[in-house]
């Protein structure tokens, strides 16, 4: 794994054997600073950018997904494709899932002032179910985010429960988006996870979380990318093999191998 300490964008440290081990127990943990002043400056730049010149202002007749979603973000903001492919989480999940590793989503997830929709209890793996159920979440909160403009909420310990069935909350008008989806929980085992912006928080697949809705006057930006085992599959999708960046090791798929490999 690289030896890199902090340099001038971006905070690198290796996992110890205790976040490891809390980890696998409790299906998250707290990176803490991922992002030195100078790359959130940067990153809230180039992420906004991208924002403004692709997303419209809130429309509450809109999903929560249509409304908070810009899906491959690294295609449009060069500092998030050096994060996503060559920052400090590609060690994360080369300790956490294994030698071979690739990337499986990049995304903002805004849930700018003025939106107040919540989004439900689920697990990543219930909008993209990926085999094996190794793959990591990552976010890394480019505002402050607190219970007031909807941090994520989270249940320890329900990485151990398997993967969980979703329901859709609704059709979504827009075909680029899928439904919301929902699943039953037991909120009273569920904590908030607040964070300052520039932090990172992590999770397992089928680790139950939810957000609510922004009710501040700030907004709540979140940078949401997602890593998986170089040959996971798509299991609701024939099985085929989830297109991503080879970042790590090798892969048997030869699609997976050139995916964006000139990118």
């Amino acid at each position: 794994m690289a030896s890199k300490s902090t340099n001038d964008k971006f905070v690198y440290r290796a996992l110890s054997e205790n976040d490891l081990a809390a980890y696998q127990d409790n299906g998250y943990h707290f990176y803490g600073r991922i992002l030195t002043d100078a790359g959130l400056e940067e990153m809230l730049q180039q992420c906004m950018a991208a924002w403004t010149a692709h997303k419209q202002s809130f429309d509450p007749n809109k999903t929560w997904l249509e409304n908070a979603l810009l899906v491959n973000i690294h295609h449009l903001a060069p500092i998030v494709r050096e994060f996503y492919f060559e920052g400090p989480l590609v060690d994360v999940a080369n300790q956490i899932i294994g030698p071979n590793i690739k990337g499986a989503t990049s995304q903002l997830t805004f849930k700018m002032r003025g939106n107040t929709k919540p989004f439900g209890w689920h697990q990543d793996n219930g909008y993209g179910e990926l085999d094996p159920y190794s793959a990591i979440s990552c976010l890394t909160a480019l505002d402050d985010a607190d219970t007031q403009n909807g941090c994520l909420w989270l249940i320890p310990g329900s990485n151990r429960e398997s993967q969980a069935n979703h329901e859709k909350k609704q059709k979504a008008s827009d075909s680029k988006y899928k439904a919301e989806l929902e699943t039953r929980v037991d909120e009273s085992k569920a904590i908030p996870i607040p964070m300052k912006a520039g932090e990172c928080l992590f999770f397992h697949c089928w680790t139950l979380h939810k957000s609510g809705g922004n009710f501040s006057d700030r907004d709540r930006r979140i940078l949401f990318l997602r890593y998986a085992d170089a040959d996971a599959v798509e299991v609701y999708n024939e099985r085929k093999p989830r297109l991503g960046r080879l970042l790590r090791g090798s892969t048997r798929f030869e699609d997976v191998r050139v995916f964006e490999a000139d990118l």
